[in-house]
């Protein structure tokens, strides 16, 4: 007997056409479902490996990666209370030595969200796809790794380097099909109270079932540019607006 569902099951991961045992759902769908849940939960605890990343963006030639923590100091108190991953633990005036004295165009903040795996996975291979896309003018600061890291702790870190613009690379809150999904926020003048609607994100990068590395970087590296030429992120900020070519 021919299975309906086949040939739109193998182009993509969501749960369609599970058939069904009695009232409920086949044995092998709900094992299946027990593990992706396993594999989310597990992507939501799995601790950023900080010497992984750092080598891994030390190879990019943007200079030597700073590490800093948020205010949550465990994994535990970063799930139960938000708002300490969004605050640093520590003043970030250190974070200016040995940096250059003029503040530069962008600073990227290299954070462990929900999801270490996504970062592992996506953060360096994205960033070297995005690097060679952005205008000759745009300067680069040397990236800065975050542990226990909300989004809104990029603003602390940009707001120290003077930086024009912070693009936070995030691990994303994982699904049952998703336990790898790296976002990208941008946001210009980056500085603690920011709204959220102050930022563009670029979502869901994980290649093949998500945004490929090349996509997203192009997709950013408009946004960029075309933060540079407003002097604004979020909504003023659109794809497709005359900004972004």
């Amino acid at each position: 007997m021919s299975d309906f569902w086949a040939d739109l099951r193998r182009t993509t991961p969501a749960r369609i056409g599970l058939g069904r045992a009695g009232t409920g759902q086949p044995t092998a769908a709900v094992l299946a479902a027990g593990a992706a849940h396993a594999a989310a939960r597990d992507a939501v605890h799995l601790p950023l490996d900080v010497d992984r990343v750092v080598t891994g963006l030390a190879g990019l030639g943007l200079g030597e990666p700073r590490v800093v923590a948020s205010a949550a100091g465990d994994r535990t108190t970063y799930l139960t209370r938000p708002d300490l991953g969004r605050v640093p633990a520590d003043d970030l005036a250190a974070l200016r030595q040995d940096r250059p004295v003029e503040a530069a165009d962008l600073v990227v903040v290299v954070a462990d969200g929900l999801s270490a795996e996504a970062v592992h996975a996506h953060a360096v291979p994205l960033l070297t796809a995005l690097l060679p896309l952005l205008d000759a003018a745009t300067t680069v600061a040397p990236p800065v790794v975050a542990t226990q890291a909300r989004v809104a702790l990029g603003d602390h870190v940009g707001q120290a380097l003077g930086a024009r613009l912070v693009l936070v690379l995030i691990g994303e809150r994982p699904g049952l099909s998703s336990a790898d999904s790296l976002g990208a926020y941008l946001t210009w003048d980056p500085k603690p109270g920011v709204l959220d609607s102050a930022r563009n994100c670029v979502s869901n990068i994980r290649p093949p079932h998500g945004h490929d590395h090349h996509t997203a970087a192009r997709t950013i590296a408009a946004l960029v540019a075309g933060a540079r030429a407003l002097g604004a992120t979020g909504v003023r900020l659109k794809a497709g607006a005359p900004e972004l070519g």
